[in-house]
């Protein structure tokens, strides 16, 4: 289940300085281009064609993935009668069947300015552009051979940077020679017919992979109610916080699991577990979430607290298995009213990592409320002790007292 109209917000962009002089930070980035992800330009054909395809592409791939539409708008008005022309940054309406945000042009001198991030920003939450080439430049391109737009395309050229597939239009059989000497191994880049639809869209599907999953063991609290470490309780035969990296890399496999703690624990940690110490700190599960995606961006991330013991691998397969990489995170309903979702067994996306850095700058540390406001698949646990909590010591009796 998907929470609708998630609000977007606008947060500072970092720009990184020369190799001789680096005066921030060397941060991983997000994958991606001008847009999103993953995006296409579509180029080569008039713009009724493009939208006309996009809209067919994003029908089926809306299916298992967030789309966008990039395009611009030739019978374009004025705006002198619009609040932007009175100095408003951004407008908001509530057209019924959908949202509508407008914000202030972001071109300079009459060209768009990509520089400012604004779009990567205003499309967090998608996993795909789809883009009118015509006006736009994207990070991969399916390039139309269409004569209506020959010569338009040539002074395109420079746009064709990662060409995936060559569309034929209508009555269209030959590559122009210009084309053939732009791109040399032409000949090699799969071919369809512009109204090959599904064709396309199944083609564009097997491109789109979800991104690799991480695990990561919480266990940097400080167990203030316990009065001890519960990363050091024992409910298997060892350490928790060694079992849940044990099961976390049984499931997801070695090298993919990381043992969350405050930097002061690092000494304590055993030295056969890949830990991650918190970067942003006094956070807690909320610092660690963000400590992982600092490290990798492009990565999801299967957290899993140590404070419950009796999350095994079923659960995390489960969750597994019902991911869908398209929302912002896959998590379990709790158990308790008023079912909330549970944020410390659950995988999430890296197109969380913005968000969570947007709450965080409105002044809110609570991964619950992300999970809440934002598009997020929800499950219903088969097992409802998997989230049961082990918090204080008459928890901690209780667990023993049912299982031993």
């Amino acid at each position: 289940m998907f929470n609708e109209k998630p609000v977007l917000y606008h947060i500072p962009s970092l720009f990184l300085m020369s190799s001789t002089h680096q005066k921030h930070a060397n941060l991983a980035r997000p994958q991606g281009g001008n847009f999103a992800r993953h995006e296409w330009a579509i180029l080569g054909t008039p713009c009724s064609e493009i939208k006309h395809l996009a809209k067919a592409l994003i029908k089926t791939l809306s299916k298992q993935w967030s789309c966008a539409y990039i395009d611009a708008d030739h019978q374009a008005k004025p705006i002198e009668n619009h609040p932007l022309a009175f100095g408003a940054q951004a407008t908001y309406t509530d057209k019924i069947s959908h949202d509508e945000w407008v914000f202030p042009s972001s071109k300079k001198d009459g060209k768009t300015d990509y520089k400012s991030l604004r779009f990567r920003q205003k499309l967090s939450l998608c996993d795909l552009a789809i883009v009118n080439g015509n006006h736009f430049t994207a990070q991969r391109q399916l390039l139309v051979i269409d004569a209506r737009k020959r010569e338009s395309l040539q002074r395109k050229l420079d746009r064709l940077s990662a060409v995936d597939a060559l569309l034929f239009a209508e009555g269209e059989e030959e590559i122009p020679n210009y084309l053939t000497e732009r791109l040399p191994a032409i000949e090699s880049i799969p071919r369809f017919a512009l109204n090959e639809h599904q064709a396309l869209a199944d083609f564009l599907l097997k491109k789109m992979e979800a991104p690799p999953v991480h695990g990561l063991v919480l266990a940097g609290g400080h167990s203030r109610r316990m009065g001890r470490d519960k990363g050091l309780l024992d409910f298997h035969g060892k350490p928790q916080r060694e079992y849940q990296y044990e099961l976390l890399e049984n499931v997801l496999g070695k090298g993919k699991v990381f043992l969350s703690c405050r930097p002061e624990q690092l000494n304590e940690m055993p030295p056969k577990l890949q830990t991650l110490p918190d970067s942003f700190l006094d956070l807690g599960p909320y610092g660690a979430l963000l400590s992982a995606f600092r490290q990798n961006p492009n990565a999801a991330w299967l957290v899993l607290a140590v404070d419950l013991p009796l999350a095994d691998a079923e659960a995390l397969h489960f969750l597994l298995e019902n991911r869908r990489a398209a929302a912002g995170a896959t998590a379990f309903r709790s158990p308790l009213p008023p079912h909330f979702p549970d944020p410390l067994l659950a995988i999430w996306e890296p197109k969380a990592y913005p968000e969570l850095l947007k709450y965080l700058a409105l002044g809110y540390s609570c991964p619950r409320k992300v999970l809440i406001n934002t598009p997020t698949r929800l499950l219903t646990a088969p097992q409802a002790e998997w989230l049961t909590n082990v918090n204080k010591p008459e928890d901690l009796e209780k667990i023993k007292a049912r299982h031993g």
